[in-house]
């Protein structure tokens, strides 16, 4: 059997990374653009400002990943294959190590995925700024990471394949493991830290599982259900304004009841999710009341044809996905209201 695992060329992380930056590009060029969303234009741009050895243009991101603003980057770059360094100022997804973007709508909703020719050459992160930063963000980047382990857990045993579309190594399998016992062992440590703007020994291992661990996991191990799911759930308007980790972690509850976990992985993943501040019902990622047919229609784009929830060593249908979903839901629920009752 053939396995293929990719990776990007050089991962860079710890406080004040972005002094840095500079020195890392230099290897691959004189000269850069810079993309710089404009909510972080302060913290970075000074940066790229001072003399060194790379000149930087600084070009604001439009801020949605669209075929739109991907058409207009490319012709202010004059360019398509150049080398690429990302500096991600959140840990909210596992993103920034992939050769997988998602392409969206201009209004928000799941368009496609796109699979680039090769992984980022170098992936700086500072974390001193990422510890800046609302501390929600880390939380959604935790409930990302969240899924990787099951998903690559699900193509292992369903002998599915990664985003290469060869099969995952044995290596990937054991990265997703350690993503998820790091995500269990120092969350709540990082989230207390970060909330303060801390820099410490859990808020570097939850921001290195959010980012390397869970986007080597997720590449090379394969996708699942998680998702599948949450590409269902952009369809409803109100998820539009919850992060890509928090509709993830729904997903990863749903996959849980999808394919038949023991219920002591279940009461863990909640346990945690509950925690750290992560969703544990549809109405916390604003589906307060929603009707079946809301929830039939994201079950049928999860099992949209093509869809990773395919990977999922179970039999796959939309209506098996509803109930899992409405499954979950219910549980959280539950969950709420029985701390609900201790509290009164």
């Amino acid at each position: 059997m053939l396995t293929t695992s990719i990776f990007p060329a050089r991962y860079v992380q710890g406080a004040h990374a972005l002094a840095h930056l500079s020195e890392e590009t230099a290897r691959l060029g004189a000269v850069a653009l810079a993309i710089v969303d404009p909510a972080v234009a302060g913290a970075v741009t000074p940066t790229l400002a001072v003399a060194g050895p790379v000149a930087f243009t600084v070009e604001a991101f439009g801020g949605e990943c669209s075929g739109a603003e991907i058409d207009r980057l490319v012709a202010v770059a004059h360019a398509r294959k150049v080398p690429v360094v990302i500096v991600p100022t959140l840990a909210s997804t596992d993103a920034p190590c992939s050769a997988l973007s998602v392409i969206y709508t201009p209004e928000g909703a799941f368009e496609r995925y796109l699979i680039l020719p090769k992984n980022p050459d170098v992936v700086l992160v500072d974390t001193a700024l990422i510890a800046a930063a609302p501390v929600r963000f880390l939380v959604s980047g935790m409930g990302d990471a969240l899924s990787t382990f099951f998903e690559a857990e699900d193509c292992a045993e369903s002998g599915a394949t990664n985003m290469t579309g060869r099969h995952g190594s044995m290596t990937a399998l054991a990265l997703a493991r350690l993503c998820y016992d790091t995500l269990l062992k120092f969350g709540v440590e990082a989230r207390t830290a970060a909330a303060k703007g801390e820099v410490t020994e859990a808020v570097e291992r939850i921001v290195e599982a959010n980012t390397l661990l869970s986007g080597l996991g997720f590449e090379s191990g394969g996708l699942s259900g998680a998702h599948a799911v949450h590409n269902g759930l952009t369809a409803l308007a109100p998820t539009h304004a919850f992060w890509h980790g928090e509709k993830v972690a729904i997903g990863t509850q749903t996959l849980l009841y999808l394919t038949g976990r023991p219920a002591h992985t279940i009461a863990e993943v909640y346990d945690f999710c509950e925690a750290v501040g992560l969703p544990t019902t549809l109405a916390d990622i604003g589906l307060a009341d929603p009707t079946d047919a809301d929830l039939m229609k994201v079950a049928e784009l999860a099992c949209a044809p093509g869809e990773t929830i395919f990977n999922a060593p179970t039999d796959v249908t939309p209506q098996a996905v509803f109930e899992a979903l409405k499954a979950a839901d219910a549980h959280g629920r539950h969950l709420k209201a029985r701390h609900a009752a201790k509290a009164a």
